[in-house]
């Protein structure tokens, strides 16, 4: 497998594993808003998404993740928030995710963050094992909170 840059150029290919994300997590598909949602985050250059594509097919994705830039007030550096990340249920046990989180470490490093930040349900061990094999610690110091901002 390889690791690329998602370009524009990538929507169509991307979309439909986008869409089965958002399904995972009990979200509906909404696979024209997703496509819209996804095509603002490149166009604005607002996030980073790798991809994993496969050596022998080159048009099938087996994942993709995709990453946040924050900024850390504390060490006046940057943060990368891994907010997102997917495997294809044919490539699961491939190391795609592997893969995908040591080329967004190695970002973040020659971006000179400080830190790269990724959450999960707490139900999703799998995904945890991942991040804890990847080097990963859950943070001891700071409790996180969501605070929902209703459309109403």
């Amino acid at each position: 497998m390889r690791i690329i840059k998602a370009t524009l150029d990538h929507l169509d290919q991307l979309t439909p594993l986008f869409v089965k994300y958002r399904e995972f997590y009990g979200e509906l598909p909404y696979p024209d808003s997703s496509r819209d949602f996804l095509e603002k985050r490149l166009r604005r250059d607002e996030s980073v998404i790798y991809l994993a594509v496969s050596d022998d097919d080159e048009g099938r994705l087996l994942g993709f993740c995709q990453l946040y830039p924050s900024f850390s007030s504390l060490s006046l550096k940057r943060v990368w928030i891994l907010n997102d990340i997917y495997v294809a249920e044919d490539a699961r046990r491939q190391l795609v995710a592997d893969h995908l989180m040591k080329h967004a470490k190695k970002m973040a490093k020659e971006t000179q963050a400080v830190r790269m930040r990724v959450s999960t349900s707490i139900s999703n061990e799998v995904a945890q094992k991942v991040y804890e094999s990847i080097g990963f610690k859950e943070d001891s110091q700071f409790k996180n909170y969501v605070l929902p901002i209703s459309e109403s």
